[in-house]
C-alpha cells in the first residue's frame, strides 16, 4: 500500500487554537476571581461525579468543546489554593508569572530529564539551583535534583544517605543490595512529618525500626534525648531533623545535634519543606542556626516560593552521592559532557520541566521580593496571634517562629465546631490539626498576595463562628 500523500498542514488549526485561547482565558477569569470569591469549593466529590459518571464517548469532540465543558463540568469543586484567604496547610498560591511559565512550559512540551535533548530548559533549571543554594546560604557546590515536592525531596535524600551510611561500613548497595546489609541506626524526632517518615518506609528502612526520639512542648528535639538516642547507636546513624514543624513552625537545635552526629560519622537530613526558606532572610537565619551543616535537605517549591504544583529540591552536600543514588542512565542518553544532566540527580527519566516556572518567579522577586514575601509572612503570623490574644474562647498554643499558627478552644468539640463553622461560610480557609493529643485549627501563611486585611478577615470570621457556636446556632 502506498503511503499518505504530504499534505499542507497549519502549525495550528482553527479547533486547536481556539481550545487554548478559550483555556487561557478561562485560566485569567479564574485567577482574578481568587481575589473576593468564595475559598473552600461549593460542591463535595459525590456531586461533582455525577457530571463525570458518562461512557468514554465512542468518537472524539473538537477541542474547543472539550475545554469549554470541562471548565463548566469542574464548576463548584476547585478549591480556591491560590486565594489570599487560604490558609490550610503550607502551599504558596501560585503566583502569576510562575502560572504564565507553566503555559509556556506545557505548549514547549520538553523532556527536562536531558540537557542535550533540551538544552535550554536545562540551564534555566540549573541557574534556578544555583540561585536556590545562595538563597537559601547552603554550599554551592551542593548537588540539587528537581523533584515533585518534599516527600519525594525526602525519600531522595535519605536513599542518598542509606547507600553512603552502608558504604561507609564497606556495603555496595548497587551491587550487593539490601539483603544481609550491616544495620543503620535510625533517630527522628517525635513530632516529625509525614514525609521524611514516608521516605524512611520507602527507603526501607522500617518505620518501627526508626528510634522517635522526644520532643518538646513546641516539637523540637530535646537535646538530652538525641544524645541517649546517640549512646545506643553501634554504627553511623542517619538523624532525621526537621526545619518547620507543620503545627507551630518549630526548628530542632541544630547547631546542637550536628556536632554529635558528626563524631559518629553520621548523617544529618533536613526536612525543611517549607521552613528552611526562613534561611534566605539574614534577619530570620538566627532561628535555624547550624542548619547549612547538615548532609541533606529537602524543600519545596509550591509551598513558600509560591511555585505552581508540583516542584521540590532533594538537596545533598555531595554531588557525588545524589548521583551514585540516583543516576539510572539508559545506553542511548548521550554524556555531552558539557553540564550535569538532569536525570543523575532524580528518580526520572522524564518530566516536565517543572524548574521553569520557579525560576521565573525568582527573576521576577529577585533577593528583596522573596526577603520581603517571607518576612511579611512571618510578621502577619506574629500579628494574627497578637489579634487572638484577647479574643475570648480562642486561644493560640504555639510560639509564633514563623508562618505557623495553632489555635483551639476550649473543648475538642468546640474546636471542630468553630473550624467547620469557618469552612463552610468559605470566606477564608484555615485547616484542621492535632497537637499534644487536642484538635486545633491550624493557620498556614504562605500566599504571595495575603495581606493585613486578610488576617483581620479572618479574625473575624473566627470570632463570629466561635459566637455561633456558643449560641448554639450551628
Amino acid at each position: 500500500m502506498e503511503p499518505p500523500a504530504d499534505t499542507a498542514r497549519a502549525p495550528l488549526s482553527g479547533d486547536d487554537s481556539a481550545a487554548i485561547r478559550h483555556a487561557t482565558e478561562h485560566a485569567i477569569a479564574y485567577r482574578e476571581s481568587l481575589v473576593d470569591g468564595r475559598v473552600t469549593p461549593a460542591l463535595r466529590p459525590a456531586e461533582i461525579s455525577a457530571r463525570f459518571a458518562t461512557p468514554l464517548p465512542p468518537h472524539g469532540q473538537d477541542a474547543a468543546t472539550v475545554i469549554r465543558d470541562l471548565v463548566e463540568q469542574a464548576a463548584g469543586g476547585i478549591h480556591g489554593h491560590g486565594s489570599p484567604r487560604f490558609f490550610g496547610y503550607v502551599c504558596g498560591g501560585s503566583m502569576p508569572v510562575g502560572v504564565a511559565a507553566d503555559i509556556l512550559v506545557s505548549a514547549w512540551g520538553q523532556n527536562a530529564a536531558s540537557s542535550w535533548e533540551s538544552p535550554s530548559v536545562a540551564v534555566i533549571e540549573q541557574t534556578l539551583c544555583r540561585w536556590c543554594l545562595d538563597l537559601l546560604a547552603l554550599p554551592a557546590g551542593c548537588g540539587v535534583g528537581l523533584v515533585t515536592g518534599a516527600t519525594v525531596a525526602n525519600t531522595q535524600g535519605i536513599i542518598a544517605a542509606r547507600d553512603a551510611l552502608l558504604a561507609r561500613q564497606g556495603w555496595d548497595i548497587a551491587a550487593q543490595g539490601l539483603f544481609g546489609a550491616p544495620e543503620i541506626p535510625v533517630l527522628i524526632g517525635a513530632d516529625a512529618h509525614s514525609a521524611p517518615l514516608a521516605g524512611l518506609k520507602y527507603a526501607g528502612f522500617g518505620l518501627d525500626r526508626a528510634v522517635r526520639v522526644a520532643t518538646d512542648d513546641q516539637g523540637r528535639m530535646q537535646i538530652d534525648a538525641v544524645r541517649t538516642a546517640l549512646a545506643a547507636c553501634n554504627a553511623p546513624p542517619l538523624v532525621v531533623l526537621q526545619a518547620g514543624q507543620i503545627n507551630t513552625g518549630a526548628f530542632d537545635p541544630f547547631a546542637e545535634i550536628m556536632p554529635l552526629v558528626r563524631d559518629m560519622r553520621g548523617w544529618v537530613h533536613v526536612d525543611g519543606a517549607f521552613g528552611l526558606w526562613l534561611h534566605a532572610v539574614p534577619d530570620l537565619r538566627h532561628r535555624l542556626a547550624g542548619v547549612a551543616d547538615a548532609d541533606s535537605w529537602a524543600v519545596d517549591l509550591h509551598k513558600w516560593l509560591n511555585a505552581p504544583y508540583d516542584a521540590g529540591l532533594c538537596i545533598l552536600r555531595e554531588r557525588a552521592a545524589l548521583v551514585s543514588a540516583m543516576s539510572a542512565r539508559g545506553a542511548y542518553l548521550p554524556d555531552t559532557g558539557e553540564t550535569w544532566e538532569p536525570s543523575d540527580s532524580t528518580f526520572e527519566l522524564s518530566r516536565r520541566a517543572r524548574g521553569v516556572p520557579s525560576y521565573a518567579i525568582l527573576k521576577h522577586l529577585g533577593v528583596s521580593g522573596l526577603q520581603e514575601m517571607i518576612s511579611r509572612h512571618c510578621a502577619l503570623a506574629t500579628y494574627l496571634a497578637e489579634r487572638l490574644t484577647d479574643e475570648p474562647g480562642l486561644a493560640v498554643v504555639n510560639d509564633v517562629v514563623a508562618n505557623q499558627v495553632a489555635i483551639r478552644c476550649d473543648t475538642d468539640e468546640l474546636t471542630r465546631k468553630v473550624l467547620q463553622q469557618v469552612q463552610t461560610s468559605g470566606r477564608v480557609y484555615p485547616s484542621h490539626g492535632v497537637w499534644r493529643g487536642r484538635q486545633i485549627i491550624r493557620v498556614s501563611i504562605s500566599n504571595h498576595a495575603t495581606s493585613r486585611a486578610d488576617i483581620d478577615l479572618l479574625v473575624d470570621e473566627l470570632r463570629s463562628a466561635f459566637q455561633l457556636v456558643q449560641r448554639g446556632n450551628v
